[in-house]
Parts: C-alpha cells; structure tokens; sequence
C-alpha cells in the first residue's frame, strides 16, 4: 500500500491511540469498575498513558518489520516512526514520573508485604520496568545529531537485538505486575481485560513481528 511519500501519519496515529487508550482505561474502571472518578485526572490517567505508550514503541518498533513481512503498510505511517516512537518514549517518561508519586500501598496494596515492602513480583516488575525505561532512552539517544558520527554506538542501538532487549524488558514488566489478574477473569472488571494484559498481548505481537520481520 503507497500513499503520499510526503506525508506524515504521526499526529494522527498518536491521537488514536491515545484516545483509545485513555478511553478503554475509563470503561474498565470507571465505567464497569469501581474506581471513582475523583481517580481520573492521576490514577486512571495514568493507566491510558502507559497502554498508549506501548502501543506507539510497539508501532515504532513493528511497522517496518510488518511491512517486509508482506503486509501493506502506508508509507505514511513508516515516516511517522521516529515521532510515534519519541511521543511513547516521553509517555513512558509521564508514567514513570506518576507512577513514583503513585505508588504506595494505600494505591497498590498487592505490591507491597505486610511489613511495608515490596513482593518479590513487584521488585521484579520494577526492576525491568528501571531497566526497559533505561534501553529505551538509549535508543532515544541514537537520534540526538551529535551522536550520529558514532557508528558503532548508532548500530548497537538500533540493531534487532538491542530493540528485542528494549521489548522483553517491557514484556517483562508488565508480566511481573499483572499476570496474578490475569489469571483471575471473573474478578475483571465487566469482563474487559487488565490494561498490563492487553499492552502484553501487543507485546507479543510486536515481538514476533520483530522476530520475523526485521532484516
């Protein structure tokens, strides 16, 4: 599928995604759920910003691969890669600055022992999610023109495994933080999928997408 070469799909594609995102967030806990909506402006916000992030990486990541795997993709959504991807990487920055004013047993209660300390899957979630934050904005460097002229730097980090490394510690993350609900349908709220659910299920899509796809 061709389209206009000059033309840029980011705004678009960004606005999507983040408006679904935010919006399946308030169906499942306000609407069907029992959060109140006094939770919207942080808590719930919060909760869309992460999903819509890893679906903009996800697209950053998966769009040119998708393509060499025969499926037609507009030229452009591929020349919207670079702002896709930079939009997710600073929503990946909002959600990790909210998450840290966040989190707290009073909020996330499963997270944390009787004594006031993480569990083992939270520290585990955590350390990926420090670890995955970290590949990310490494990638983001290889962007930044005064890095350009450093070949060796610019093709470890944008090479297929570096990129594997940025989404298993993603995937990771979001499995360490929320398969225990996973695993629990009849307590989801009106039948709708966890957020860390639905981000890990386009997680592993984009991982085989990378896994196959990326030359």
């Amino acid at each position: 599928m061709n389209d206009d070469p000059n033309k840029n799909a980011a705004p678009l594609l960004i606005t999507v995604i983040l408006v679904l995102s935010v919006s399946y967030a308030v169906l499942r806990y306000h609407v069907a759920g029992p959060v109140p909506w006094k939770d919207l402006p942080f808590f719930i916000l919060n909760k869309g910003f992460s999903l819509a992030a890893f679906v903009l990486i996800a697209c950053n990541f998966g769009l040119g691969p998708l393509k060499n795997l025969g499926v037609p993709v507009p030229d452009s959504w591929l020349a919207a890669r670079k702002a896709v991807g930079m939009t997710g990487f600073l929503l990946v920055l909002i959600h990790a600055l909210m998450s840290f004013l966040l989190f707290k047993p009073a909020v996330y209660a499963s997270f944390f022992a009787s004594d006031g300390t993480l569990t083992t899957l939270a520290g585990l979630s955590m350390l990926a999610g420090v670890l995955a934050f970290v590949v990310l904005w490494a990638y983001n460097l290889s962007f930044q023109t005064f890095l350009r002229e450093d070949r060796v730097f610019i093709s470890f980090i944008t090479s297929r495994r570096f990129l594997l490394i940025a989404f298993i510690l993603g995937g990771a993350h979001l499995l360490f933080m929320g398969y225990e609900g996973w695993m629990k349908p009849g307590g989801w709220h009106g039948g709708l999928p966890p957020i860390s659910l639905v981000a890990f299920t386009v997680f592993a899509i984009g991982y085989a997408v990378n896994l196959f796809g990326r030359e």
